[in-house]
């Protein structure tokens, strides 16, 4: 896939490098010399250039984009500037980075086809992790709906599915459970798979019920 990354600070820089990594073509755009610079070995094009302009946009081929990143840190009126016109330009996939839930808005409303909220959504994985050390992932879903990934809790361990009755219990489905020891992923276990030590439970529920997973309360069968 094609992607380009406008704004290389921290968050910008780390999504380039990953992608290009990952064997995708990149295109790393910043206005600072020293931050292309940065990029030119982590990129497969390191662009210093301006991009709430449309022209500079229309000159590095941004339409033959599959997705473009829009990261430009502490300057609001760019990142809508520049997700304005990429929207104009009939850019496929504009993911943009939002500052504040305000800014997020206007993001939304100038057509972003994706907002996110890099500190927000860290710092709700930290507070879950803080306060449920089982939770070792966290991703939300549409219509209040969240798949985590937990460390089985000890007092699931030698227990099968059915025993355990998390559908019922607590409204919880079990999509999947990673085996450790030995390295297996099983989708949509049945009733009798038990619960090993070593085994972590990918589990999806309504946030208000994932929420009575405590590790010291709510866990016991």
């Amino acid at each position: 896939m094609k992607f380009s990354v406008i704004g290389l600070g921290s968050f910008g820089s780390n999504v380039a490098k990953t992608l290009y990594e990952m064997g995708h073509e990149v295109v790393a755009i910043d206005e600072e010399k020293s931050k292309v610079d940065d990029m030119k070995d982590a990129a497969t094009h390191a662009v210093q250039m301006n991009a709430a302009d449309k022209e500079n946009l229309q000159a590095v081929g941004i339409t033959d984009m599959d997705v473009v990143v829009v990261s430009l840190g502490p300057d609001m009126e760019s990142s809508v500037l520049t997700t304005l016109y990429l929207k104009e330009m009939a850019v496929r996939r504009i993911v943009a980075k939002a500052l504040t839930e305000d800014h997020a808005k206007i993001l939304e409303a100038v057509g972003a086809t994706e907002v996110i909220y890099p500190e927000k959504d860290m710092a709700i994985k930290t507070a879950l992790r803080l306060s449920n050390p089982n939770i070792l992932e966290y991703l939300p879903l549409i219509s209040g709906l969240t798949v985590q990934e937990i460390a089985a809790p000890e007092k699931f361990i030698g227990k099968s599915l059915k025993e355990l009755d998390l559908r019922n219990k607590y409204d919880i489905q079990v999509m999947a459970i990673k085996g450790i020891i030995p390295e297996k992923t099983t989708f949509m276990p049945k009733a009798d798979f038990v619960i090993k030590d070593s085994d972590i439970l990918i589990i999806l529920g309504e946030e208000k019920q994932l929420k009575k997973f405590d590790a010291k309360k709510s866990f016991a069968p």
